[in-house]
């Protein structure tokens, strides 16, 4: 549970009113959907937590990149594992500021349950534009596998975390792997075998042109419905997709609740395993800062989809 200094510094920094007016814009209505069956049976949560430690910061993009960008890798001590899961940890923000200290306690609650954790940087918009952002998250896949050795991670058994834009970035990632949001970073080493996304803006073209949108894609609906289509995690899914845990505020008037609930059925309709956890009476921020058992139950998730014995 965060304390009342982080709630504070997270929602002058983050919240903001004109924040609110910006992306939201006349968003439509939400409606309701079934909270699903969490998977928050205690044997899927380890019990007795690993120890970990904290690497420095260190750069993972190229050398030729843009800009320089670093990951905080967190690494479980798991004495007789040969091989244990990885996560790739987005930070929500709008897509235009935040950073990786956001995530940093579901970081350590991850590191807790076996899972070396790799929180990242990403460039911000409107500097940089879609598809910018993805390639930033699909140069991270390349450098865990990379440092897949060295860390024992198994490359098969990779998860994704977010929230809010950081849901939204995750989610393309899963659901890019083939097709044209792979090129040209994209392919086999970006396969994810589950996503955490929480906050999920799952669909651009559901909001009016409010200014945070606008700037992360470069233009209006108008003027490029082809990339908003293409930057809509909905609009992505195929019966390819990996498992889904999504949590979403049933309050939502920043990332209406519908968001989850069109994304929850579509992936049913795909046969995708998935599970939509309804925080009922929270809106965007507070689903967020008072995320605990949804949280818990995520994880508890995500340890089903990566058991050794599980699909991979």
């Amino acid at each position: 549970m965060p304390d009342a200094r982080m709630i504070r510094r997270y929602l002058s920094q983050y919240v903001g009113l004109s924040a609110l007016v910006l992306l939201v814009g006349g968003c439509g209505s939400t409606h309701q959907a079934s909270q699903g069956t969490p998977a928050i049976e205690q044997a899927l949560l380890h019990q007795e937590t690993f120890t970990f430690s904290r690497l420095a910061p260190q750069r993972y993009t190229p050398q030729e990149w843009p800009e320089v960008l670093n990951a905080q890798v967190l690494l479980p001590h798991t004495p007789g594992i040969e091989r244990r899961p990885a996560a790739l940890i987005v930070h929500g923000g709008g897509w235009r500021n935040r950073g990786p200290e956001d995530m940093e306690s579901i970081a350590e609650q991850l590191a807790q349950q076996g899972y070396v954790t790799v929180n990242i940087e990403h460039r911000f918009s409107p500097e940089y534009r879609f598809p910018a952002q993805l390639h930033d998250l699909q140069q991270a896949m390349a450098w865990i596998h990379s440092n897949a050795e060295r860390w024992q991670v198994d490359a098969n058994r990779i998860v994704g975390v977010g929230f809010s834009s950081g849901a939204h970035l995750i989610s393309l990632l899963a659901l890019g792997s083939e097709g044209p949001l792979a090129t040209p970073y994209g392919g086999e080493h970006t396969q994810l075998a589950a996503v955490l996304a929480g906050g999920l803006p799952s669909d651009l073209l559901k909001f009016n042109d409010g200014r945070l949108v606008i700037d992360f894609i470069g233009g209006t609906r108008a003027e490029k419905p082809e990339a908003y289509a293409l930057a809509s995690p909905a609009r992505q899914i195929t019966d390819q997709a990996p498992p889904f845990f999504l949590f979403h505020g049933s309050w939502d008037q920043l990332v209406p609740v519908d968001h989850a609930t069109d994304f929850y059925h579509a992936l049913n309709a795909q046969g995708i395993e998935s599970e939509l956890y309804l925080q009922r009476g929270r809106g965007h921020f507070a689903s967020f800062l008072l995320r605990g058992s949804a949280i818990d139950a995520g994880i508890a998730f995500l340890n089903r989809q990566v058991q050794p014995d599980s699909k991979q």
